[in-house]
């Protein structure tokens, strides 16, 4: 072995049966091999490229680097942020939002290229199985993501005016709300391609000389800047029905007037992937658009209905009546600026009419977005797309004291980040003196909040043998059916009789329930995503088990076991006795089950016996 050349050595080191630790073991043989696994080898490359593909987008090609030091640090990071992701379920498990185990990952101070592709090694494991560490690592990876658009944010925001671009910034807040999605610019940005193809294609049929069938990509053509010259205006009014056409007659981009409120009309590519969206988001794709086809437009922040302008007149006008509005949400529709108000039905100063910078129109499309959360049931759905837009909003403008206030109150209604409540207080009253009572009120109880969370409350725990639990049927982990909805549910908590308040018992008629409130109520989740409080009369057994695609499963089970759901350590602390007896409900009811349809199977039927005995 020693006389081989090194590059068959080499060859046969990289064989894929052979793993790290046959490697260490190969290496301490003898000096020659030593030699050739040498850390800025092929060996130890091969190593590393085996066992993270998805890092190799952070190397140069055929790039000289000590892949075995790459080897430690990885296998290092990853052992860390395993017993970091496996110790959150048990300090975290009854925060409803996990603020305070994010600084710990941050304090780590590892690569975050590392960090991320440990935890979609986890995401990406067995499905069924790890599902509480699985739970708390796409926490984990939604915050670390959301960390680094916020920079990138930043950095966009620092550069010139001139240089922002409306898209990049409307993926920037995409990127930010839905952090786990691909999301590029690069992406979008090519889906807009194609779509402007299709509007040369369309021109070339109108106009075969147009000059923006010679525009170079992301170029504008000086011939397509605002001119004195009419006929210019003319090709203009070309790419903007040409753009029409396309956009809203072929493709069949429209409106979103029968679900507005959805947060999905904000986000560029859902935009694209729905052909829908609100007029902020529908007026960046169109701007973005005419651009890329010489035809500059501006945005206008209008209100309750965002334009675009287009002149007609000499550049650097500012006459409102200079210009043409374009009805992005309209299908295009172009407007005089009388007509606008028509969309509001009042008059506005000629203030509303004017141009506004790439970072108002970030606010505003992000202010629409925390309208929504502001609107929102008050789930964790909500709050996550409130304290996601209020990120953002205050990213963009750190000094508004109405939103830094809805922030500290937000957190401190969720009970996390205490002690960033008590810094951005300081703050308002920095900013605003005048704050000092809603503040003051803030800062006292915050401060006992700190308090509090020094000597936590010990969980209750609910045995089934109790006497005061004898009449609960079900148990945690048991996968069942409401009789009266229809929809499919997990059992993971109950009470022996309904702690809801009477207001709750009357508003959901508890009173006509044969039992009434004095019977057991469970807690469970339901495949719809929504979490509910359900009778036990109101409940069976699902005849045919299937999984619960809900986004909290992970943070009461550990495994779908096929017929019923692993209840993990913190809720098996909570219910010690609930396992063994879902267990036992699991093997009685789907056993009868199976024996009832194999013995119905196996029967013969009145006219089956007949046709044997005449076969006979």
């Amino acid at each position: 072995m020693a006389y081989l050349p090194t590059e068959l050595l080499e060859h046969i080191l990289c064989f894929p049966v052979l793993k790290h630790v046959d490697i260490c073991n190969v290496s301490c043989c003898c000096k020659r091999l030593h030699d050739v696994c040498h850390g800025r080898g092929k060996v130890w490359g091969h190593q590393y490229k085996l066992r993270w593909p998805r890092l190799q987008r952070f190397y140069r090609q055929n790039e000289s680097c000590d892949w075995l030091r790459e080897y430690k640090t990885r296998h290092r990071v990853g052992i860390q942020i395993r017993r970091t992701v496996e110790s959150i379920s048990k300090r975290f498990f009854t925060e409803v939002v996990l603020g305070d185990s994010f600084a710990e990952i941050e304090s780590l101070g590892m690569p975050e290229h590392f960090c991320e592709d440990e935890l979609l090694f986890i995401l990406n494991s067995d499905k069924r199985k790890s599902l509480t560490l699985k739970y708390y690592a796409k926490k984990i990876l939604y915050f670390l993501r959301q960390q680094n658009i916020l920079k990138s944010l930043k950095n966009f925001l620092e550069k010139p005016t001139e240089q922002q671009s409306a898209l990049e910034g409307a993926v920037l807040v995409d990127q930010y709300c839905n952090p786990l999605a691909d999301v590029t610019l690069d992406s979008i940005s090519a889906q807009l391609d194609e779509i402007t193809e299709k509007v040369k294609k369309m021109l070339r049929i109108k106009n075969p000389s147009h000059p923006s069938l010679r525009i170079a990509q992301g170029q504008l053509s000086p011939l397509l800047c605002f001119s004195k010259d009419l006929s210019l205006v003319d090709l203009q009014r070309q790419v903007i029905c040409a753009l029409n056409s396309v956009l809203y007659e072929q493709l069949q981009y429209k409106g979103n007037e029968c679900d507005y409120y959805n947060p999905l009309n904000s986000y560029i590519h859902q935009v694209l992937l729905r052909r829908t969206g609100i007029p902020i988001s529908l007026s960046v794709l169109y701007m973005t658009l005419a651009q890329r086809l010489g035809v500059q437009l501006e945005p206008v922040n209008f209100p309750n209905h965002f334009l675009l302008r287009w002149c007609q007149k000499p550049r650097g006008s500012e006459d409102i009546y200079d210009f043409v509005y374009i009805d992005a949400f309209g299908k295009g529709k172009q407007l005089t600026a009388k007509e606008c108000e028509y969309l509001i039905g009042h008059q506005v100063t000629a203030d509303y009419y004017s141009a506004i910078s790439t970072t108002e129109v970030l606010l505003r499309m992000v202010g629409n977005l925390l309208n929504i959360g502001k609107r929102g049931e008050g789930n964790e759905k909500s709050y996550q797309l409130l304290r996601d837009s209020l990120d953002l909003y205050l990213t963009i403008n750190p000094d508004n004291v109405q939103y830094l206030l809805l922030q500290a109150r937000l957190y401190f209604h969720l009970g996390i980040w205490p002690e960033k409540v008590l810094d951005i207080l300081q703050h308002i009253q920095a900013l605003d003196p005048s704050q000092h009572g809603a503040v003051g009120y803030l800062v006292q109880h915050t401060l006992e909040h700190i308090q509090h969370k020094k000597h936590p409350v010990t969980p209750e725990v609910k045995r089934r043998s109790a006497p005061e639990h004898l009449e609960v049927q079900y148990s945690v982990g048991l996968i069942m059916k409401h009789k009266r909805s229809g929809y499919n549910c997990v059992i993971y908590g109950w009470d022996p009789k309904c702690t809801m308040s009477p207001e709750w018992i009357s508003t959901m008629r508890v009173h006509q329930l044969s039992n009434g409130a004095n019977q057991p109520f469970y807690n469970v989740l339901v495949q719809d995503g929504t979490c509910r409080y359900a009778a036990q009369e109101n409940l069976e057994p699902h005849s045919a088990p299937l999984e619960i695609g809900h986004p909290e499963v992970g943070r009461y089970f550990s495994e779908f076991a096929d017929t019923y759901y692993v209840a993990n350590e913190e809720l098996q602390t909570r219910y010690p006795e609930d396992m063994d007896e879902t267990l036992c409900t699991v093997r009685e009811f789907y056993h009868r089950l199976t024996s009832s349809a194999g013995n119905q199977e196996e029967a013969p039927t009145t006219d089956q016996n007949n046709q044997q005995a005449m076969s006979m």
